[in-house]
C-alpha cells in the first residue's frame, strides 16, 4: 500500500491557493479542470517533495473546488485519505472479511471507498491500470456515503 493524498474541499479556490501556496509555501504540481463535472482539482506538494510528487512518489494535498458550492458544514470540507493498492479486489475482500463495509465498491476495477470507525473516508486506488471488471464487485451497489 502507498499513501497518495489527503483531499480537502474548498469554497474559494483563489483564497485557498493564496493560503496554501503563497502563505504556507506548498507548490502546485498538477491541476485538473473538469467542466463536465463542474469541479477543479489542484494537487500541492511540500517544497522538498516537488520532484518526487511529479513522479507520483510523494504524498500530496488535493484541493477540490466544486464550482457550485461555496460553503461546507459539518466537516464536509475534509474529503478523504487516498492509498494506492496492488490489487483492489483482494484488498476489498480482505477488508470485507474483517467486517469493513465497502461503501463504494470497485465496480470499475480501479476505485473503492471505505470509512474508518470515526467516519473518515478512505479512497483505495488500483496501482497501474484498472483490473478487469469482476463479480461480485461489478454489480455491487453503494452502501451509505463516503
Amino acid at each position: 500500500m502507498e499513501y497518495l493524498h489527503t483531499m480537502v474541499r474548498v469554497g474559494d479556490l483563489d483564497a485557498a491557493l493564496d493560503f496554501f501556496v503563497n502563505k504556507l509555501g506548498l507548490v502546485e504540481t498538477r491541476r485538473i479542470d473538469r467542466p463536465e463535472g463542474r469541479y477543479t482539482l489542484v494537487f500541492l506538494a511540500a517544497p522538498g517533495d516537488v520532484e518526487r510528487a511529479r513522479d507520483a512518489k510523494a504524498p500530496l494535498v488535493e484541493l477540490t473546488h466544486n464550482w457550485d458550492e461555496k460553503a461546507y458544514e459539518g466537516g464536509r470540507n475534509f474529503g478523504h485519505l487516498a492509498y494506492r493498492v496492488d490489487d483492489i479486489y483482494q484488498t476489498c475482500d480482505r477488508l470485507m472479511k474483517a467486517g469493513v463495509t465497502i461503501n463504494r465498491p470497485p465496480r470499475d476495477g480501479y476505485m473503492a471507498f471505505v470509512r474508518s470507525p470515526d467516519g473518515i473516508s478512505i479512497e483505495l486506488l488500483q496501482k497501474g491500470e484498472p483490473l478487469q471488471k469482476s463479480e461480485p464487485w461489478a454489480s455491487m451497489p453503494n452502501t451509505g456515503s463516503w
